[in-house]
């Protein structure tokens, strides 16, 4: 897991004048799920297409299995592609299309069987190998364009976007099966999407692109807890951002002043007085108070605010408070049904505060 499969050094593409890729560094090691995520036009499809070569450099090397590609042609590198469209050939049973590359390559038809029967029975389709992909449904036609990729036995998986064509419970059952299978197959998966929920559930580690930049790159866990920068906190999950100043600042620590109330908060990037900086708050790390819940002593630490809307979604409730300023929050709690402190309404005066320690504090850009 720990040796680079794929590795990319100073590698850029431009079309006409517009810089799809800027320089870009990366290492993708053997065996991992990684994913590329960002906007449409971030450069995730131009960096993937780079990779299998359908595309070429204007400027730096690729490495596959250590050895330079980045003149070789696609079918050179060992690297099987699957596209959101799954052009399946709609006149082959599913048995035919998945073997169609081995037949192009003229393997013996005895071992074309065994390896097609294995993958079929790899993504569970092997009682549906006679039928064409018509009989199929949206989530199996997806798995025959996968076991087509698969059965040539490729070092790296690409994946643009597989599963946009999916509804929403489909997209989400194959979200499992497609982590599990790649963890089955033991290879490395290069998946593209713009889904931030789909990426954080599935990657070992995901690659945040923002204008032909990677912003950060870093487990799913890492990226969302300790963004690199405002365009990572902002674009993983929600939050709320507060800007300040910070008054004083110590080794490990340092004060700011939010609203009308002074925080003491970990120094943890050694930054200075003086210094402007957005502090970074999840809605999930927000703990919210009504009035009678708490003494007038215990709110001099805290915010207040008005609940301007209440969203009930089942596991959890999300408020919007607006505060005195006319900035709006978004806390979100657990939802418990026998705690009558959490049946907040429109309205209502509130008070919250979070742990210290839990807000991501960044230098201001």
């Amino acid at each position: 897991m720990n040796q680079s499969i794929i590795e990319l050094i100073g590698v850029s593409k431009k079309f006409g004048d517009y810089q799809a890729l800027h320089e870009t560094n990366i290492s993708i090691k053997n065996g991992e799920f990684i994913t590329l995520l960002g906007p449409s036009g971030c450069g995730k499809t131009t960096l993937l297409r780079l990779i299998s070569g359908l595309e070429k450099p204007d400027s730096g090397k690729i490495f596959i299995n250590g050895r330079d590609v980045t003149d070789l042609p696609p079918e050179k590198r060992h690297l099987n592609m699957v596209f959101q469209s799954y052009a399946l050939f709609p006149h082959m049973t599913v048995y035919d299309n998945v073997a169609f590359g081995l037949r192009c390559k003229k393997v013996p038809e005895n071992e074309i069987k065994d390896r097609v029967n294995k993958v079929l029975r790899m993504v569970k389709l092997d009682t549906l190998s006679k039928r064409k992909p018509n009989q199929l449904s949206g989530g199996q036609q997806q798995r025959v364009a996968i076991a087509r990729a698969v059965v040539n036995e490729p070092i790296v998986l690409l994946l643009d976007e597989p599963l946009s064509a999916l509804d929403y419970n489909l997209r989400k059952n194959m979200q499992l099966e497609l982590k599990e299978l790649q963890r089955r197959l033991g290879i490395t998966f290069i998946f593209v999407t713009h889904d931030q929920e789909e990426a954080l559930s599935m990657s070992d580690r995901l690659a945040i692109m923002n204008e032909g930049f990677i912003e950060q790159l870093g487990t799913p866990k890492d990226v969302y807890e300790e963004p690199k920068n405002l365009y990572v906190a902002e674009f993983i999950g929600e939050t709320n951002i507060f800007k300040a100043e910070i008054s004083e600042a110590y080794d490990d620590k340092l004060s700011v002043e939010i609203g009308d109330k002074r925080f003491i908060l970990n120094n943890k990037k050694k930054l200075s007085a003086k210094q402007k900086v957005h502090v970074v708050i999840r809605p999930e790390d927000i703990t919210v108070w009504g009035e009678n819940e708490i003494t007038p002593e215990e709110t001099k630490d805290m915010l207040s605010g008005t609940v301007e809307q209440v969203i009930y979604k089942g596991s959890t409730v999300d408020l919007i408070i607006r505060l005195s300023n006319g900035k709006k929050i978004l806390a979100s709690e657990f939802f418990n049904e026998d705690d009558e402190n959490l049946d907040y309404h429109a309205m209502e005066k509130v008070w919250f505060d979070w742990i210290p320690g839990w807000e991501v504090i960044l230098p201001y850009e």
